[in-house]
């Protein structure tokens, strides 16, 4: 095994071991059974869960939709996400901005270090909204728009594999201050609006090239409802963390 390929422990099994306190990131735990074992505060967070047949079963319950329907009642306009039309996906865009609005006011409220705080190594709220402004250069001014530079030099990528899907050097090596931050991801929610203004039925079923795996074919729907999946899921953990930032013993 070299050292760049992670172990793998697939189909192994475990019995009478202690994970407690264990901590998975980036993992394929795709198809594992926990049988006999206490899961009590157990913490699962996965943005992937609710997509296409994903399935997770609780003592033979599929407790997916379950999530679904909560994260909706907790986040009024998420479920607008799945528009299809012109007109649903615009309403779906106003739904998210004006979450993300009152997210920011409470945010900016708040002790002034905030914005740029980290919560278990997370990104910060200042990252999030970085990474935020280089997801929509990914999905709409590369892969809908076809800009051959799209993207912002506040942009954050990911750290990850799919890093190769964008030019690296495109990105600032300095840290922007938060105003820089703001104007940056102000441009970008414009760029989202002025497209979904004019787009229509026949645009949205165009195709195109998925970024990260250009010989998948993706629609310009697709791409737009992955942009609406990035802001939902990010917002999700904005406000899991100021949460945290709030309580007494972290303030």
């Amino acid at each position: 095994m070299s050292a760049s390929e992670p172990e793998s422990l697939r189909d192994r099994t475990f019995t009478n071991r202690s994970l407690r306190g264990s901590r998975f990131v980036g993992c394929v735990l795709g198809d594992v059974v926990v049988r006999g074992s206490d899961v009590a505060g157990m913490e699962i967070d996965s943005p992937w869960l609710l997509e296409g047949d994903s399935s997770l079963l609780v003592n033979g319950v599929d407790v997916v939709p379950m999530v679904d329907a909560e994260l909706n009642a907790r986040f009024p306009g998420r479920e607008l996400r799945t528009a299809e039309d012109p007109e649903g996906l615009r309403a779906a865009w106003a739904a998210v901005q004006r979450t993300w609005a009152a997210t920011l006011d409470r945010a900016t409220s708040m002790p002034a270090d905030t914005v740029d705080a980290s919560v278990d190594g997370e990104w910060s709220l200042a990252q999030t909204l970085r990474h935020l402004v280089m997801a929509t250069d990914t999905w709409l001014g590369k892969a809908v728009l076809g800009h051959t530079q799209p993207y912002h030099p506040a942009g954050l990528p990911n750290d990850d594999h799919d890093s190769d899907a964008y030019d690296t050097t495109a990105f600032s090596d300095e840290t922007p201050s938060f105003a820089e931050v703001m104007e940056a991801r102000e441009s970008r929610q414009a760029m989202v609006s002025e497209f979904l203004a004019t787009t229509t039925s026949e645009i949205l079923t165009e195709p195109r090239k998925n970024p990260h795996s250009p010989d998948h074919a993706e629609t310009v729907l697709s791409c737009i409802r992955t942009i609406l999946e990035e802001e939902w899921e990010h917002h999700r953990y904005a406000v899991r963390d100021l949460d945290v930032l709030s309580t007494p013993a972290r303030s």
